[in-house]
Protein backbone atom coordinates (compact mmCIF):
# COMPACT_ATOMS: atom_id res chain seq x y z
CA UNK A 1 0.00 0.00 0.00
CA UNK A 2 1.47 3.63 -0.89
CA UNK A 3 1.52 6.57 1.12
CA UNK A 4 -1.48 8.20 2.35
CA UNK A 5 -2.92 10.61 0.10
CA UNK A 6 -1.32 14.27 0.96
CA UNK A 7 -2.85 17.32 0.28
CA UNK A 8 -0.62 20.24 -2.09
CA UNK A 9 -2.03 23.43 -2.51
CA UNK A 10 -0.65 25.43 -5.31
CA UNK A 11 -1.59 29.42 -5.43
CA UNK A 12 -0.75 30.73 -9.11
CA UNK A 13 -1.75 32.85 -11.25
CA UNK A 14 -1.80 32.77 -15.35
CA UNK A 15 0.36 35.99 -15.80
CA UNK A 16 3.23 34.52 -13.91
CA UNK A 17 5.07 32.06 -16.32
CA UNK A 18 7.29 30.38 -13.27
CA UNK A 19 3.51 29.43 -12.14
CA UNK A 20 2.87 27.95 -15.34
CA UNK A 21 6.23 25.42 -14.79
CA UNK A 22 5.07 24.55 -11.40
CA UNK A 23 1.46 23.81 -12.50
CA UNK A 24 2.33 21.80 -15.46
CA UNK A 25 5.21 19.69 -12.96
CA UNK A 26 2.88 18.81 -10.00
CA UNK A 27 -0.03 17.96 -12.23
CA UNK A 28 2.13 15.61 -14.20
CA UNK A 29 3.33 14.35 -10.46
CA UNK A 30 -0.03 14.49 -8.71
CA UNK A 31 -0.64 10.63 -9.27
CA UNK A 32 2.99 9.31 -9.34
CA UNK A 33 2.95 10.92 -5.54
CA UNK A 34 -0.40 9.83 -4.62
CA UNK A 35 -1.21 14.05 -3.58
CA UNK A 36 -4.54 15.52 -3.65
CA UNK A 37 -3.78 18.78 -5.63
CA UNK A 38 -5.55 21.70 -5.41
CA UNK A 39 -5.08 24.59 -7.73
CA UNK A 40 -5.85 28.13 -6.06
CA UNK A 41 -5.89 30.61 -8.71
CA UNK A 42 -4.49 33.72 -6.74
CA UNK A 43 -4.10 37.20 -8.02
CA UNK A 44 -0.39 38.20 -8.09
CA UNK A 45 -1.43 41.71 -8.33
CA UNK A 46 -2.89 41.20 -4.82
CA UNK A 47 0.46 40.59 -3.74
CA UNK A 48 2.85 42.47 -7.11
CA UNK A 49 1.13 45.29 -7.48
CA UNK A 50 -0.30 46.27 -11.21
CA UNK A 51 0.02 42.84 -12.64
CA UNK A 52 -2.75 43.30 -14.68
CA UNK A 53 -4.52 39.58 -15.01
CA UNK A 54 -7.30 40.57 -13.01
CA UNK A 55 -9.96 39.22 -15.39
CA UNK A 56 -8.16 36.35 -15.74
CA UNK A 57 -7.89 35.56 -12.32
CA UNK A 58 -11.54 36.13 -11.64
CA UNK A 59 -12.76 34.06 -14.45
CA UNK A 60 -10.63 31.35 -13.10
CA UNK A 61 -11.95 31.80 -9.67
CA UNK A 62 -15.26 31.68 -11.27
CA UNK A 63 -14.34 28.40 -12.83
CA UNK A 64 -13.23 26.98 -9.80
CA UNK A 65 -16.45 28.06 -8.04
CA UNK A 66 -18.72 26.19 -10.66
CA UNK A 67 -16.89 24.59 -12.56
CA UNK A 68 -13.52 23.04 -10.70
CA UNK A 69 -13.18 19.45 -13.00
CA UNK A 70 -12.45 22.28 -16.04
CA UNK A 71 -10.06 24.58 -13.67
CA UNK A 72 -6.55 22.40 -14.96
CA UNK A 73 -7.25 22.90 -18.76
CA UNK A 74 -8.88 26.76 -18.71
CA UNK A 75 -5.81 27.52 -16.73
CA UNK A 76 -3.41 25.86 -18.93
CA UNK A 77 -4.91 27.51 -22.35
CA UNK A 78 -4.98 31.03 -20.56
CA UNK A 79 -1.32 30.57 -19.94
CA UNK A 80 -0.96 29.21 -23.72
CA UNK A 81 -2.42 32.31 -24.56
CA UNK A 82 -0.30 34.47 -22.66
CA UNK A 83 2.89 32.65 -23.22
CA UNK A 84 2.96 30.56 -26.06
CA UNK A 85 1.47 32.74 -28.67
CA UNK A 86 1.72 36.32 -26.71
CA UNK A 87 -2.03 36.60 -26.92
CA UNK A 88 -4.24 38.97 -24.67
CA UNK A 89 -5.88 37.37 -22.24
CA UNK A 90 -6.71 40.78 -20.42
CA UNK A 91 -9.86 40.96 -22.62
CA UNK A 92 -13.38 39.17 -22.28
CA UNK A 93 -13.42 38.14 -26.07
CA UNK A 94 -9.43 36.51 -25.47
CA UNK A 95 -10.89 34.37 -22.25
CA UNK A 96 -13.94 33.38 -23.48
CA UNK A 97 -11.91 31.51 -26.42
CA UNK A 98 -9.44 30.47 -23.86
CA UNK A 99 -12.49 29.02 -22.36
CA UNK A 100 -14.04 27.49 -25.10
CA UNK A 101 -10.80 26.14 -26.60
CA UNK A 102 -10.03 24.21 -23.05
CA UNK A 103 -13.66 22.52 -23.69
CA UNK A 104 -16.26 24.47 -22.04
CA UNK A 105 -19.30 25.48 -24.28
CA UNK A 106 -19.80 29.54 -25.11
CA UNK A 107 -22.64 29.48 -23.02
CA UNK A 108 -21.25 28.33 -20.13
CA UNK A 109 -18.10 30.56 -20.95
CA UNK A 110 -20.13 33.33 -20.77
CA UNK A 111 -22.21 32.95 -18.09
CA UNK A 112 -18.84 32.39 -15.69
CA UNK A 113 -17.64 35.72 -17.53
CA UNK A 114 -20.90 37.46 -16.59
CA UNK A 115 -19.82 36.20 -12.82
CA UNK A 116 -16.23 38.10 -12.94
CA UNK A 117 -17.91 41.55 -10.92
CA UNK A 118 -20.19 39.05 -8.37
CA UNK A 119 -19.10 39.94 -4.65
CA UNK A 120 -19.25 36.04 -4.50
CA UNK A 121 -16.29 35.61 -7.02
CA UNK A 122 -14.60 39.03 -6.38
CA UNK A 123 -14.21 38.14 -2.17
CA UNK A 124 -13.22 34.15 -3.19
CA UNK A 125 -10.32 35.72 -5.57
CA UNK A 126 -9.62 38.02 -2.44
CA UNK A 127 -9.67 35.28 0.25
CA UNK A 128 -7.17 32.91 -1.62
CA UNK A 129 -4.95 35.85 -1.77
CA UNK A 130 -4.83 36.46 1.43
CA UNK A 131 -4.97 33.26 2.51
CA UNK A 132 -0.90 33.05 -0.13
CA UNK A 133 -0.06 35.91 1.79
CA UNK A 134 -0.71 34.48 5.23
CA UNK A 135 1.16 31.28 4.37
CA UNK A 136 4.28 34.22 3.54
CA UNK A 137 4.10 34.35 -0.44
CA UNK A 138 5.97 37.44 -1.48
CA UNK A 139 5.08 36.13 -5.24
CA UNK A 140 3.82 33.34 -7.30
CA UNK A 141 3.71 30.80 -7.80
CA UNK A 142 4.11 29.21 -4.10
CA UNK A 143 2.93 25.75 -3.20
CA UNK A 144 2.01 24.56 -0.05
CA UNK A 145 2.10 21.09 1.46
CA UNK A 146 0.57 19.23 4.09
CA UNK A 147 2.43 16.38 5.16
CA UNK A 148 2.03 14.49 8.78
CA UNK A 149 -0.01 17.67 10.33
CA UNK A 150 2.76 20.23 9.48
CA UNK A 151 2.28 22.99 6.90
CA UNK A 152 5.34 23.46 4.37
CA UNK A 153 5.33 26.61 1.96
CA UNK A 154 7.78 26.59 -1.52
CA UNK A 155 7.94 29.16 -3.25
CA UNK A 156 8.77 28.97 -7.04
CA UNK A 157 8.65 26.45 -9.60
CA UNK A 158 12.66 25.23 -9.18
CA UNK A 159 12.33 23.58 -5.57
CA UNK A 160 9.51 20.59 -7.32
CA UNK A 161 13.15 18.19 -5.47
CA UNK A 162 12.44 19.45 -2.58
CA UNK A 163 8.64 19.37 -2.23
CA UNK A 164 9.33 15.57 -3.14
CA UNK A 165 11.29 14.75 -0.38
CA UNK A 166 9.41 16.29 1.56
CA UNK A 167 6.14 13.99 0.40
CA UNK A 168 8.97 10.82 1.00
CA UNK A 169 8.95 11.03 -2.97
CA UNK A 170 11.73 10.01 -5.85
CA UNK A 171 12.30 13.37 -8.37
CA UNK A 172 12.29 12.06 -11.93
CA UNK A 173 12.62 15.87 -13.23
CA UNK A 174 9.94 17.83 -14.51
CA UNK A 175 8.66 15.57 -16.99
CA UNK A 176 8.31 11.72 -14.78
CA UNK A 177 8.71 8.33 -17.22
CA UNK A 178 5.15 7.61 -16.56
CA UNK A 179 2.20 6.08 -18.28
CA UNK A 180 -0.19 8.11 -16.61
CA UNK A 181 1.26 11.40 -16.33
CA UNK A 182 -0.25 14.21 -18.36
CA UNK A 183 1.35 16.76 -20.86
Amino acid sequence: MGPLLRTVELFYDVLSPYSWLGFEVLCRYQNIWNINLQLRPSLIGGIMKDSGSLSAMRFLTAVSLEHPEMLEKVSRELWMRVWSRDEDITQPQSILAAAEKAGMSAEQAQGLLEKISTPKVKNQLKETTEAACRYGAFGLPITVAHVDGQTHMIFGSDRMELLAFLLGEKWMGPVPPAVNARL
